[in-house]
């Protein structure tokens, strides 16, 4: 499964409501680690598809949604399960150290 978008209009919809948990990638086309991330969540999207959703939010396109959750610096991904926040991780990762975090919180 490709990562979707997700906008400040569609977050209540494609987020929070959602039956499965959903990760959401904070990020801006100017960051670096962002790039970084970016292929990481392609390829565990594909892989793990199944057990959870990845989205991505432009920081800079959806302010709304990034001050609500507090967000100060990018990436961060917050895993939502119901409609809360279950788990967030800030900064670049590896693959691996990601996809330990997704299998720990959901």
């Amino acid at each position: 499964m490709a990562v979707e978008k997700v906008s400040d209009q569609s977050f209540d919809e494609d987020v929070l409501k959602s039956s499965a948990p959903v990760i959401v990638d904070f990020w801006a086309e100017w960051c670096g680690p962002c790039r970084m991330v970016a292929p990481i969540l392609d390829e565990v999207s594909g892989e793990m598809g199944e057990k959870v959703r990845i989205v991505k939010l432009n920081v800079d396109e959806n302010p709304n949604t990034a001050s609500k959750y507090g967000i100060m610096s990018i990436p961060t991904l917050l895993l939502f399960k119901d409609g809360k926040i279950a788990s967030r991780q800030v900064g670049a990762a590896p693959k691996a150290k990601l996809v330990q975090w997704i299998n720990g919180a959901i």
